[in-house]
Parts: structure tokens; sequence; C-alpha cells
């Protein structure tokens, strides 16, 4: 199990403030593997191995509906009274928020990775699917269950999946690949596109042509970089 919800923490006053320039690194910290992946172990490759790997496809919107991915359910406590979404909230804290009753959350910071800004009221914050849901029925190479669909909706067992941010820039982003939207926050740009090619094959998510040489554009300045993964096993 991945997430841990933090410790309480003294509240902080609402204010949004551009932080100081976002490293160059993954959503979260990889760690290095030792010996072959197995089945269930976490596999590691260059990110252009990594993009190689995902099967180019056309996109079929046909059909979708933001209801297929049931979401937000009761996290992985049942019994914390938050949601997905607040569990995610709380786990990517940088300085964690007093928790009151049904999962009030006042005060506690945050750092957008999308636009590299310093959030300090948890109102201003969404949960990004870091690929859209409609962008994930578009590349389901068959047609998923309804609990595969609610598996990925509710993602905590990857630390990519899901990821808080602000409002806007989620907005921003909406349904979009990276072919059509990046983080405005350039800076960024290498993490976001090794985290949206794990992601795509932890699902077994297809790419079609644009995505894919969107990626590969964006690979080109950092052929250093890793993606890590682990199968989704739902």
């Amino acid at each position: 199990m991945r997430r841990a919800v933090p410790a309480l923490a003294l509240a902080a006053l609402p204010v949004l403030a551009p932080s100081p320039a976002a490293a160059d690194v993954p959503h979260v910290q990889r760690t290095q593997l030792q010996g072959a992946p197995g089945p269930s172990t976490k596999v590691m490759l260059s990110i252009f191995e990594a993009i190689d790997q995902i099967p180019v496809a056309a996109e079929h919107r046909e059909g979708y509906s933001r209801t297929l991915y049931k979401h937000w359910n009761k996290g992985l406590d049942a019994t914390d009274g938050c949601n997905t979404r607040k569990e995610v909230i709380l786990t990517e804290a940088v300085e964690a928020p007093k928790v009151a009753a049904s999962c009030a959350l006042t005060g506690g910071s945050w750092l957008s990775k999308y636009d590299n800004i310093v959030v300090t009221d948890a109102a201003r914050l969404d949960v990004d699917h870091f690929v859209p849901l409609a962008e994930v029925f578009d590349s389901e190479q068959t047609p998923w269950s309804p609990a595969r669909r609610e598996a990925y909706a509710n993602d905590q067992d990857s630390p990519d999946t899901l990821i808080a941010v602000t409002a806007a820039s989620n907005r921003s982003k909406a349904d979009k690949d990276p072919a059509e939207w990046l983080p405005s926050d350039a800076s960024y740009h290498c993490a976001y596109a090794a985290t949206w090619v794990g992601t795509k094959l932890r699902w077994d998510l297809a790419a079609d042509e644009a995505e894919r040489q969107a990626l590969l554009g964006l690979a080109e300045g950092c052929p250093a970089t890793v993606v890590s993964y682990e199968p989704a096993s739902a």
C-alpha cells in the first residue's frame, strides 16, 4: 500500500505563491531496482525504450462518459472519513494540514508541479488523473471492465496516476495529451513525459501517432530520463 496519511500539523494562512524552480525529476523520487524485473516487480527503462513499448493506435472517443470511471471511492482507509481525492491531497502535502470531522482540511502547503506554485489552501487544489479519464477511454486497447476503470480512477498503488495540482492548471490541461498540452513549468517537462509514459505502460494503454511524436520530441531534451512503473494488477 503506497499512500499513508501524514501526521497533522499547524495550519497555514491561505495564499498562492510561485515556488523556486522545480527540479527536473519524476513525480516522486524513484529508487533503483536490483535484478531483473519479474511479473510483480518495478520495470525501469530509458525514456526512448519506454515510448517504443507503448502500442500505437487511433483514438476512439465514441461512447465515453466520465461516469464510466467511478470516483472518488473510500480510498485506502475506509474508516478515515477521507475519500481517494482527500487521501491524495494529504499524502502530497509538503506541510500537513489539520484534519477535522468529515476530512475537512485547514492549513498545510503543497507544490503544484504543473505550474510550480505553492498552495496553502486545499480548496485551491484539484486531484488530476495524470492520464485523463477521456484519454484512458480513447486508449483502452479492449474495453475495460467497470472494476478496472474504478481501479484506475482511484489508483493509489502507483505514485504517478493521481497528482494534486492547482485547479487552474488542471482545467487548462483538461483531457489533452502531450501533443496538445504541456505544463507551464518547462522544468517539469521531462518528468511529465516520463510519468505519462509510465502510466500508459502501467495500465497497458495505447498512444496515437501525434502523441507518440510529441513524447519522442520531449525525450530528445532529456535522453537520460528513466521511466519507472509497475504493471497494474486490476
